[in-house]
């Protein structure tokens, strides 16, 4: 009998091949793109912002971040320094609250678990501009108006984040291995933090990498809640840049360097934890 072969036409297999590769190069340059423009454009002097061609790099890039740096006495790092607080602080305690919600609503038992789980997809599907007004007037009814707690609480419970924990803790903690601790005699609470912790490591620092970025990006939020420029974030504190920029031109290349400079924290922080985000830890583990 006569094998028969059903090798596919080798234009075929490099079309194939070459078509994914395409669409991500036209994905990488559409989000890329924006991040060059900033780039090149904070290298400019006012002169030559409006003067020289798109892609040109420009001569003024120490001079406008002195400039930054020295505007309003400083104000560039208060609103850095807040942004670190709201962004660190709220993705540290959103994804301390995520993971532990997340193992429980994948590990246990409990009479709603399905119901409270349901009600956290419901959650992911509301967008934050909803909630925005309803959170400002409660926080302004208890006196946290105006505060770095109204930035702060609202950030901490995170549906998409928990379901994102419960799960990675399904996938990650076996059971057996949980039993395997009941029966050496270890409480729940250290079974959590002795075992099932140290296997969500992966899991929860892509949570903090989600929701550090995100926090640091937010604007609406620290818009709505907050009055006192003292208390800015850097998205806030540059759209007040951006709006006197109207009667001072000059401020549109600080509002430029600045943006640039808000993008190097974000890089520098995914640089340094893709080290963190390692699979099946748990391989192994029982035996």
């Amino acid at each position: 009998m006569t094998a028969v072969s059903h090798r596919r036409p080798r234009g075929t297999a490099a079309f194939g091949g070459l078509a994914p590769t395409a669409l991500l190069l036209i994905g990488a340059i559409y989000c890329l793109f924006p991040v060059l423009w900033v780039l090149i454009a904070a290298t400019k002097s006012p002169a030559e912002l409006f003067s020289t061609g798109t892609l040109a790099f420009g001569t003024g890039f120490f001079d406008n971040v002195t400039q930054l740096f020295a505007y309003r006495d400083g104000v560039f790092w208060l609103w850095a320094a807040n942004t670190l607080i709201y962004a660190g602080g709220g993705a540290l305690l959103s994804t301390a609250v995520s993971a532990v919600s997340g193992y429980a609503l994948a590990k246990y038992r409990f009479p709603g678990r399905n119901l409270i789980f349901n009600l956290l997809i419901g959650g992911i599907l509301v967008p934050a501009v909803v909630l925005a007004i309803p959170q400002y007037l409660l926080f302004s009814k208890i006196g946290l108006a105006d505060s770095y707690w109204a930035v702060l609480l609202p950030q901490i419970l995170h549906p998409y984040s928990i379901y994102l924990a419960r799960i990675y803790a399904a996938a990650a903690i076996p059971d057996s291995l949980l039993e395997a601790g009941r029966i050496d005699g270890a409480s729940e609470g250290r079974l959590m933090w002795r075992v099932a912790m140290p296997l969500m490591v992966p899991g929860m620092v892509t949570i903090f990498l989600f929701q550090f970025v995100s926090i640091w990006n937010n604007f609406l939020l620290p818009f709505i809640m907050l009055g006192d420029d003292g208390k800015f974030p850097l998205t806030v504190g540059l759209y007040t840049l951006l709006a006197a920029g109207a009667n001072q031109p000059s401020l549109y290349n600080l509002i430029l360097t600045g943006a640039f400079l808000s993008l190097v924290p974000l890089i520098a922080l995914f640089l340094t934890m893709q080290r963190y985000w390692r699979t099946d830890l748990s391989s192994g583990a029982v035996k």
